[in-house]
């Protein structure tokens, strides 16, 4: 399942989830798009049921960004107990699963 968060809600919904793996994206990048489809395919995969998917837009929500230290988009950053562990900026699915796997 995916929740979309942003600078309001962000901190909210991570205190209600013990692992989180969130796409920071924008409107008008191309691989974001691109990558919702497969995005959207591993929040339903039953490897991951335990871990809450968020999707945020990177341009709307500075605040969220800057916790995961966001540079580029697509990126992926990964939170365990409310608290960041790692971000990586990628389009390649495999360096997503790897990231969710840290999560186990």
């Amino acid at each position: 399942m995916l929740i979309e968060v942003n600078d309001s809600t962000f901190s909210q919904e991570l205190s209600q989830h013990g692992k989180v793996i969130v796409k920071y994206y924008a409107s008008w990048c191309g691989s974001c798009k691109l990558f919702a489809p497969k995005y959207k395919r591993l929040s339903n995969d039953e490897r991951f049921t335990d871990i809450a998917f968020f999707d945020v837009n990177a341009e709307e929500s500075p605040e969220s960004r800057k916790l995961a230290g966001v540079n580029n988009l697509p990126s992926f950053a990964i939170f365990q107990d409310g608290k960041h562990v790692e971000t990586v900026a990628t389009s390649k699915e495999e360096a997503v699963v790897e990231l969710l796997e840290k999560l186990k």
